[in-house]
């Protein structure tokens, strides 16, 4: 079953990009770039979001090392 879905939506995916590109392509070429498309956008946008979580995770510390020194200097020992 799972590889008739990906067949169907890498059908559809590849139809909406050969119009979009205007490429003239067979049934069969358009399902395998559908489907490939499917793949290579995939690992792309795992990279991406992997990258982006880093980042996040990053800013967030800083921010929440900022928002301690805050706390620290508002409401911690007065020298």
């Amino acid at each position: 079953m799972p590889v008739l879905l990906l067949a169907i939506i890498g059908a559809a995916a590849g139809f909406i990009a050969t119009r979009v590109m205007k490429l003239e392509a067979n049934v069969i070429t358009t399902i395998s770039i559908g489907v490939l498309g499917a793949l290579l956008g995939g690992l792309v946008l795992r990279v991406l979001l992997t990258i982006v979580g880093w980042a996040a995770g990053f800013v967030g510390a800083v921010l929440g090392a900022m928002l301690l020194i805050w706390l620290w200097r508002t409401y911690g020992p007065k020298t």
